[in-house]
């Protein structure tokens, strides 16, 4: 832990109304003092110069893949949580779709102490709602509540029998956790490999048809209304699903809902190659290495949707229908991306390009910065009930990312700390780079540069 830190730089936290230049001063792991340039109470200590930069609090991650256990050649806690220090995200949470589930209080035990001896991050786990993610009998969630999971999911699949998640629902309530489903009528989406639409039949390719999503909102928004817990629906990506999220807000229900960078950014014609499918075929400022049609690293699940789509989820974002950013961060071998279409694995390894990406919508006046840091900060808090614990502010926990908004670089996988280099915007140019994050007033990722 720093013993002491001052940083210098532009302090912005929506969530305490705060946007001017200023100093901050880390003490005991703890923001000890803010205010005007020059007036520390301690000005004889290590200074952290980043005057041209943006000082928030660090960024939540409430949804990604860490792949341990069992799958440690795809990606490990620690290098999993090194990736999070690049994107500035100071927690990330732990989905349970590893081998084996974390279904067991054991299990869950294993994660945080593995995150204890080698996580640059604080890695927050996520429990299983069935046993063995298999949506056949629940686990049992007051053993993974009192191990630490903070919330219940069987992320990957949606629990098919409505029965069984209203029981999920149910007890959740005795915990004070969220359930996360991951939104899919699998008979619906079976075989599919993206969107089903115009470019699915152009490509020949096996859709998911938008309705694979929003039957199970709609029909899981029903069972929350129906018991009173809180449900939060993960990676959203139709127009469809939000106007039903939004629906249920206006009806009051404990709904909150997340949407990726990817889905935010990227559309189904991205699949078709590299001039394709960026912002809604605004063409990329460099032009990308791969550039082929096919391309498997545009396939994830849910599929890149419509540019309709795009814009109703910018929009849902911006008028608080969608309540947080997570990244759903999935890495994978090369050789699970290197192979026909169909084949290919689902996902997108998306920590370290997630801030980059979003900061192109700012850029092009299509999202306030302010909306951005408050679904990457506030937003993912109150999900997990600790938002009294984020915050530029004395005595909260000096959890900080510190970014340039106008950095341009260019994305090379090679370069990851994560496993996974599969990503749809390699070669791209990006604007906007994480310069350093502090994790409770440790510097556990600085760029040199700065």
């Amino acid at each position: 832990m720093t013993e002491a830190l001052l940083i210098r730089g532009r302090l912005f936290d929506p969530g305490q109304g705060l946007d001017r230049v200023g100093d901050l001063l880390i003490e005991g792991g703890k923001i000890a003092w803010l205010g005007e340039p020059g007036l520390a109470p301690k000005p004889d200590v290590p200074v952290l110069e980043a005057q041209r930069l943006i000082v928030c609090p660090g960024f939540i991650d409430l949804h990604c893949h860490l792949r341990e256990p069992g799958q440690e050649d795809k990606e490990t806690i620690a290098s999993g949580t090194q990736a999070a220090a690049r994107g500035g995200f100071t927690t990330v949470c732990a989905m349970p779709n590893t081998q084996p589930p974390l279904d067991s209080g054991a299990a869950v035990d294993y994660v945080l102490k593995r995150a204890t001896q080698e996580g640059a991050v604080r890695v927050l786990p996520i429990g299983c709602i069935t046993r063995g993610r298999k949506g056949e009998e629940l686990a049992e969630l007051g053993e993974l509540a009192q191990a630490g999971a903070v919330a219940f999911s069987d992320d990957g699949n949606s629990v098919a029998d409505p029965r069984l998640l209203r029981n999920a629902l149910e007890y959740s309530r005795s915990f004070g956790l969220p359930v996360i489903e991951h939104c899919e009528d699998a008979s619906l989406s079976k075989d599919g490999v993206m969107n089903e639409g115009w470019t699915s039949a152009r490509l020949g390719l096996r859709g998911i048809p938008p309705a694979a999503e929003e039957t199970v909102v709609a029909r899981d928004i029903a069972l929350a209304e129906l018991t009173g817990a809180r449900l939060h629906l993960a990676h959203l990506t139709t127009a469809g699903s939000v106007e039903l999220v939004r629906r249920a807000k206006e009806k009051g229900l404990p709904i909150t809902a997340e949407v990726t960078p990817h889905h935010l950014t990227l559309t189904e014609e991205r699949v078709m190659g590299a001039e394709w499918g960026w912002l809604g075929r605004v063409p990329p400022r460099h032009q990308p290495l791969n550039s082929c049609a096919y391309d498997t690293s545009a396939k994830v699940n849910p599929p890149l949707r419509t540019p309709a789509d795009v814009l109703a989820l910018n929009r849902g974002l911006q008028d608080g229908t969608i309540d947080a950013i997570a990244t759903d961060h999935a890495p994978h071998r090369l050789v699970d991306k290197l192979c026909e279409f169909d084949l290919a694995a689902f996902g997108i390894s998306g920590l370290e390009t997630a801030l980059a990406a979003l900061l192109a919508l700012v850029h092009i006046g299509e999202l306030k910065l302010e909306t951005l840091i408050e679904a990457l900060t506030y937003g993912p808090a109150r999900i997990l009930g600790r938002d009294t614990q984020t915050g530029l502010r004395e005595g909260a926990p000096a959890d900080i990312t510190i970014f340039d908004p106008e950095a341009q670089w260019v994305v090379d996988p090679q370069a990851f700390a994560s496993k996974g280099k599969n990503t749809p915007l390699a070669g791209y140019t990006l604007r906007g780079k994480v310069m350093a994050t502090i994790v409770d007033g440790r510097l556990v990722y600085k760029d040199d540069s700065l």
